[in-house]
C-alpha cells in the first residue's frame, strides 16, 4: 500500500529506503530540504542483514537524534578477538577511543531502519510504497523518473543506493569479485566466548566471524566454498564444529542466507544532477562490518551538501572513504582466508607480538571509522 501519493516534483528524489537513503532523507527533514524517498518494497525488509554499527556512525546519529533509541535496542561490545581456532592471537580493544560511543553497537539492521524511519516520521517525512524506478533521466534542469506503473516524478536532483541510477548515470563500477561465498547466519547457540566479544577466526577453510545480537543471538558470518541457498542448523553446527572445535553448540537457527561478495568502488560519485551514496557507490567484504556504516555516513554528509548547497564537496570527502574501507576490508578477508602455510604460520606468529604494540588501538579506530570525521 502507498502511504502517500507521488507528488508531481520535488527537489532531491531519493531512490531506495535502506540506512543510506533513510540516513540522506532524515538529514535533508532537518534541514528542510524537500525531497521524496521512494522504495520498491511494500513495506521494510524485516531481516537482520548489517548487524554492526560503529562508534563514528552513532556519532552522526547523535546528529540525526537517533541513537539514543537505536543504542537501547542493540548490545554494548567492546572487544573485537582475533583466533586461530580456540587460540587467541590479538585483542583490539574499543573502550579506550576518543568518541562518546567507545564500543561496537551490534543490533539487526531491520532496528537500525526501523529508528531511522521513526526520526524521519518524527519530523515530517514517509517513504513512498512500493515504486519500482524504471527509468531516470537527466535534462539541463532536472530528472526525470518513471515509475514501474507509468507515474512520474520530476526532481532537481536524484540519489542512488542500487545500481539503477548508477546506470543510468552511466557510471562505472570498477572492482572485481571474490571466490568464495558468504554465509550469513543468526544463531541461538552456546558459544565458549560468550557475548562480550566479536571473534573473528582464522582457518585453513575461511574466515569466521561470531558476533553477539539481542535476545541472545550470535550471528555468523563465514566464507565457505559453496554454501547451500539457506543453510541450516546441521550446516552451520558443522562449520563451527570444523573451524572453531568444542566453542559452539547451536540449537536453533533464526535466520540464514547466502551471498556473493564484490569489492568495487564507483568511478564518480556524481554525474551531472545524479549522485550516488551506499550500495550504489562501494561493495565489499562483510569483514569489520562496515558496508551500512559507510552508507548511513555517505547519506549524512551529502544531506549536509544538499542542506549547504556544497554539492561539489561530495564526492571529494566520500570516495575516497570508500577506497579505503574497501582496501582495508579487502586485506583483512585475503589475510584471514590465505591457503598459503607459510603466510598462516607467519600471520599467527606476528599478531601476538603486535598486540604489544600501537597496532590494536590503530585497528579499533579504523573500525570505528574515527579517521573519517
Amino acid at each position: 500500500m502507498n502511504t502517500t501519493a507521488l507528488p508531481a516534483r520535488t527537489e532531491v528524489a531519493v531512490v531506495g529506503a535502506g540506512p543510506a537513503g533513510l540516513a540522506l532523507a532524515v538529514t535533508l527533514a532537518a534541514s528542510g530540504v524537500d525531497f521524496v524517498v521512494l522504495d520498491k518494497l511494500a513495506e521494510g525488509a524485516n531481516t537482520s542483514r548489517a548487524a554492526v554499527v560503529h562508534a563514528r556512525t552513532l556519532e552522526v546519529l547523535d546528529e540525526l537524534g537517533a541513537s539514543e533509541e537505536l543504542i537501547a535496542r542493540g548490545i554494548q561490545v567492546t572487544r573485537f578477538a582475533v583466533r586461530e581456532g580456540s587460540r587467541k592471537l590479538l585483542t583490539v580493544p574499543f573502550e579506550k577511543l576518543p568518541t562518546a560511543h567507545p564500543y561496537t553497537l551490534m543490533v539487526p539492521q531491520y532496528e537500525t531502519e526501523s529508528v531511522l524511519l521513526d526520526r524521519l516520521r518524527a519530523l515530517g517525512g514517509d517513504v513512498h510504497r512500493p515504486y519500482e524506478v524504471a527509468s531516470v533521466v537527466q535534462d539541463e534542469d532536472g530528472v526525470t523518473l518513471t515509475m514501474s506503473t507509468g507515474e512520474t516524478l520530476r526532481a532537481a536532483y536524484a540519489v542512488g543506493m542500487h545500481s539503477t541510477v548508477r546506470e543510468a548515470a552511466g557510471i562505472g563500477f570498477t572492482g572485481s569479485a571474490y571466490g568464495e561465498s558468504f554465509v550469513l547466519a543468526d544463531a541461538v547457540m552456546d558459544w565458549a566466548p560468550g557475548p562480550g566479544e566479536v571473534s573473528l577466526t582464522f582457518g585453513t577453510d575461511g574466515l569466521t566471524v561470531v558476533a553477539p545480537l539481542p535476545g541472545g543471538h550470535y550471528r555468523v558470518v563465514a566464507t565457505v566454498d559453496d554454501a547451500p541457498p539457506t543453510p541450516d542448523l546441521a550446516f552451520v553446527q558443522r562449520l563451527l564444529d570444523e573451524r572453531a572445535p568444542g566453542q559452539a553448540k547451536v540449537t536453533g537457527i533464526a535466520w540464514s542466507s547466502r551471498f556473493r561478495v564484490h569489492h568495487r568502488v564507483a568511478d564518480r560519485y556524481r554525474s551531472g544532477r545524479l549522485f550516488l551514496a551506499g550500495d550504489a557507490a562501494h561493495v565489499h567484504s562483510p569483514a569489520g562490518g562496515q558496508g551500512m556504516n559507510t552508507g548511513i555516513q555517505d547519506g549524512y554528509a551529502l544531506g549536509q551538501a544538499f542542506a549547504t548547497g556544497r554539492l561539489d564537496g561530495y564526492e571529494a570527502r566520500r570516495r575516497p572513504v570508500a577506497q579505503r574501507v574497501v582496501a582495508f576490508t579487502d586485506r583483512m578477508t585475503r589475510m584471514a582466508t590465505t591457503r598459503n602455510p607459510l603466510a598462516r604460520v607467519a600471520r599467527n606468529a606476528a599478531l601476538p607480538l603486535l598486540g604489544h604494540t600501537a597496532m590494536p588501538k590503530k585497528l579499533a579506530t579504523e573500525l570505528a571509522e574515527l579517521n573519517y570525521r
